[in-house]
């Protein structure tokens, strides 16, 4: 017999050859940041306007309609604030008032947050929720019973009045409480077999992790503190403890506004906050992301 011939399978048989695919084009970035500019750019449109209204003079700032870009750029509001007004003195108080603020709700609230989250005693559910229903608590009706306390203690017109209030608040305690609670407890026990106290586990082991919500709660408590004027409206009438934000409020008078200082001094108020959160902005995004406070 002779060799058979091997006959190629037909055309129709054959697999059909794949067609490169088109090469899609990709963002090099999110679209979502398509939607975020320019709402970025809706929420910063008046700080520029407050900067270069602070580089105007009078005349032009009331100018109508209003120009946005300085004709002739000047420094003039910024000298007439620092030599004609104590906004060093003002700065001074509030750097006191926002720093003892930080770092009393910091410390306070971290150690009340450990306490709710990690240790049982009689009554922990009954004591957190009432702390938390204080927030529901309206901060005007607050204002004559702490005033009137205040004024028996014999601390009204002082900065000790201003400082008080600030020293811990509810929403510290239950930001604390919920990212102590985000953390494993296998890290606590570890901690405790090898001898260490309770209060040396939160200092040694707990509070170096939290540093995520530690910048949050400090962010938050600087933009409060240093940004609060009805209550030091209220608690100082004495002009040596004017807080940077009341001292400004002291520039828009009945007849006459002082737009070129007032503007001037708004830049100045506004930059430290700016700078602050720049530097914190990773540990806040990370409290948000890590423990569950996201919706």
């Amino acid at each position: 017999m002779g060799a058979t011939r091997q006959t190629s399978p037909p055309a129709a048989s054959r697999a059909p050859r794949t067609a490169r695919a088109p090469r899609r084009w990709r963002l090099p970035f999110s679209g979502w940041h398509l939607v975020l500019m320019p709402l970025a750019l809706l929420f910063a449109t008046p700080l520029v306007q407050m900067v270069l209204s602070s580089l105007k003079t009078n005349a032009e700032i009331r100018r109508f309609p209003p120009t946005l870009l300085p004709r002739d750029p000047t420094l003039s509001g910024f000298v007439q604030l620092f030599t004609e007004s104590d906004v060093l003195r003002w700065i001074a108080n509030s750097v006191l008032v926002a720093s003892c603020a930080v770092l009393a709700q910091v410390l306070l609230c971290s150690m009340a947050g450990y306490g709710f989250s990690r240790m049982r005693f009689l009554g922990r559910t009954g004591a957190f929720v009432l702390i938390i229903a204080t927030m529901m608590i309206p901060t005007q009706l607050l204002m004559i019973p702490t005033y009137v306390m205040f004024s028996r203690v014999g601390i009204v017109n002082t900065l000790p009045s201003i400082i008080v209030p600030w020293l811990t608040s509810a929403f510290g305690v239950f930001l604390m409480r919920q990212f102590f609670l985000s953390l494993p407890a296998e890290l606590e026990e570890a901690a405790r077999l090898d001898g260490c106290s309770a209060f040396g586990v939160f200092w040694r082991i707990i509070l170096p992790l939290a540093k995520p919500a530690l910048a949050t709660l400090a962010i938050f408590t600087l933009l409060g503190s240093w940004n609060d004027l009805i209550w030091p409206l209220i608690s100082i009438s004495d002009d040596r403890w004017f807080t940077l934000q009341l001292g400004l409020a002291n520039f828009q008078g009945t007849r006459r506004t002082e737009w070129q200082m007032l503007m001037a001094g708004n830049v100045v108020a506004t930059m430290p906050l700016i700078v602050f959160f720049v530097l914190a902005q990773k540990h806040f995004i990370a409290t948000m992301t890590f423990s569950g406070l996201k919706g």
